[in-house]
């Protein structure tokens, strides 16, 4: 069985020390890890965090945060140098906190959430920013393979990068660094908005999948919106997928006029028995879609 987790923005960011207390609970609510943000240097103490993985009995996996000034696809030579930086700074966190993998928009370049809009760009740019990726995604992955750890870069949606965004941009950026310690992750968040079948963007992916995200089109609780979860973890089968599954089910009950769905918010009420219902169910499906007539 896959191990199913949780990300830490669930509850809280910054997650810090005094947040540790949740590890225990995310554990009773039937999680096998967290997905942790990679904490900025002085936001938590690596070692005692260690100690209350331990504790809990929760595994963790590691989220990259990316921005512009620590950024691969950057054609500024500080940025494009604190973006391989970061990398293997990741990694270094994840072999002190027992993790495997650091995960997330590893090329860089944020649309959205950078405050700035999608722009053409030209052909000699275009190549430019793959050769600045490929390279930097090498020099990082041979940091990351020294300390047993995965990079799993990850396509996010069109508002969000505008170097990678689907499974096949994936491929070709893996096809070219072609380094084991550099792999895949995917997000069916993401996958609803640039994957024509989510299904066949899995196996697309195939051996190359070492991380993924089960998340609602509308990044609410497993089962509420329009995945078909049975299509998913069928896919995730055929690839003899046996990674971790992470879920991030953090858009709130809010329907507001107004309030910006992109921008995180923390929790306004006890959501553990609709957390505890979202690991069964996606626990469940990735069962029971194992055996197929």
């Amino acid at each position: 069985m896959n191990p199913v987790g949780l990300i830490s923005m669930q509850y809280a960011r910054p997650f810090t020390a005094e947040h540790f207390p949740l590890f225990r609970r995310m554990r009773d609510l039937g999680y096998d890890f967290v997905e942790l943000l990679v904490p900025e240097p002085g936001e938590l103490d690596l070692a005692e965090t260690k100690q209350a993985l331990d504790d809990a009995g929760l595994g963790v996996v590691l989220a990259a945060r990316v921005n512009l000034q620590r950024n691969l696809s950057s054609a500024e030579a500080e940025a494009y140098r604190a973006g391989i930086d970061y990398l293997k700074y990741a990694a270094d966190c994840a072999a002190v906190l027992g993790a495997k993998i650091v995960g997330g928009p590893l090329t860089g370049n944020p649309l959205v959430f950078a405050g700035r809009p999608p722009q053409p760009v030209a052909e000699d740019e275009r190549i430019a920013r793959k050769e600045r990726c490929v390279n930097g995604l090498k020099e990082a992955g041979d940091h990351a393979q020294k300390a047993g750890i995965l990079l799993a870069v990850e396509p996010l949606n069109r508002f969000e990068s505008d170097v990678l965004c689907t499974t096949q941009q994936a491929m070709e950026l893996l096809d070219a660094v072609d380094h084991p310690a550099v792999q895949m992750m995917l997000d069916t968040f993401h996958m609803h908005m640039e994957e024509a079948s989510i299904a066949e963007a899995i196996r697309l992916g195939g051996k190359r999948v070492v991380h993924f995200q089960a998340n609602e089109n509308h990044r609410g609780f497993p089962g509420t919106g329009a995945t078909d979860w049975v299509d998913v973890c069928r896919a995730l089968h055929e690839i003899g997928y046996q990674g971790p599954v992470s879920l991030e089910p953090f858009r709130r009950n809010d329907d507001r006029f107004g309030v910006p769905f992109a921008q995180w918010r923390p929790p306004h009420e006890d959501e553990s028995e609709r957390l505890a219902a979202s690991a069964a169910f996606i626990k469940s499906h990735l069962t029971l879609t194992e055996y197929r007539r």
